[in-house]
């Protein structure tokens, strides 16, 4: 099977891109960025790199661009500037929405001029669509938020909902990513390993996180399941609130978690961007658990381990 990748070159497709080589996959990753190196182990005859800027639409329209679409039997698209990574500016909030709509937006319309488009699409969103809540549990079924990133997220599942009719589309909700090498885990554990670990903000807001290789093996079952299709939540069954997550870490690594850190200080550092974390939402995956998904490490101290070992 050959896919064609969108937005794969950052932490989530770190893993992804060698997994998906190692079951075989065709991929040709499409990234502003150069090609990565990646271990000998990894068989990189398989891959293919076009380097240009999928947020550009006229991007879209080049002959290399459309070939490898044509031959794609599947896309996923996990297009999008971090959410986290910096102050919520104007000018940070408009790079935050048009990376991952215009991007989407001009895949979507190159995939309907095709005759015989992919059999799939993977389409990556978030679960910031129901917005954040300290006390209400969301499934799949559960209504939109309200705020900037319920409404960034209902617009970029509604403009991958404009792919072709024969095209299956699965659109994946994803939670907190857990990596050993990058995402919110990244930047928690070196303040960890020093001994000034702590909650974030009360301490009581969920985390609703997912292993990054669980993550891996819900997008390859979405390709290989045909009967996988619409809304998926990718997120462990297990959310957790802040404090047990910085005890549970601060156990895991042997150090003390008890020195918070303070919200304004949090504020000041992400801007609107800190709402995410301090206030946080409790996602269960009721569709994966239906179809009887088996997690690597549906418990969080068993995924700590692992990328802390």
């Amino acid at each position: 099977m050959r896919l064609l990748l969108v937005g794969c070159s950052g932490f989530i497709g770190r893993e992804l891109i060698p997994h998906l080589l190692k079951s075989g996959y065709l991929l040709t990753v499409i990234s502003r960025k150069a090609p990565k190196k990646y271990p000998k182990s990894i068989d990189t005859t398989k891959l293919n790199h076009l380097q240009l800027d999928p947020a550009e639409l006229i991007n879209w329209e080049q002959d290399k661009l459309l070939c490898a679409l044509k031959e794609a039997n599947g896309v996923i698209n996990l297009a999008g500037e971090p959410i986290a990574n910096k102050r919520w500016t104007e000018e940070q909030c408009k790079k935050i929405e048009q990376s991952r709509l215009i991007t989407t937006k001009g895949l979507v319309n190159a995939m309907s001029q095709i005759n015989k488009p992919p059999e799939i699409l993977i389409n990556a969103s978030a679960i910031g669509f129901y917005g954040t809540s300290q006390n209400k549990i969301f499934t799949e079924k559960s209504s939109q938020g309200d705020d900037f990133l319920a409404s960034l997220c209902s617009k970029w599942e509604q403009i991958s909902r404009g792919c072709p009719q024969q095209t299956r589309l699965v659109l994946i909700r994803i939670g907190i990513v857990l990596g050993r090498d990058g995402g919110a885990l990244g930047k928690m554990l070196p303040i960890f390993r020093a001994g000034f670990g702590g909650p974030i903000g009360n301490g009581n807001q969920w985390m609703s996180w997912i292993h990054r290789k669980d993550l891996c093996q819900i997008i390859e079952k979405s390709l290989r399941n045909k009967k996988w299709e619409g809304v998926i939540n990718a997120v462990s069954p297990n959310p957790a609130q802040m404090s047990l997550f910085s005890q549970t870490l601060g156990e895991v690594l042997g150090r003390p978690s008890l020195l918070p850190l303070p919200a304004p200080l949090l504020k000041l550092l992400l801007g609107d961007g800190a709402k995410v974390v301090l206030e946080g939402q409790k996602v269960i995956p009721e569709r994966l658990m239906k179809m009887n998904f088996e997690y690597k490490y549906p418990e969080l101290k068993q995924a700590l381990e692992n990328l802390t070992e």
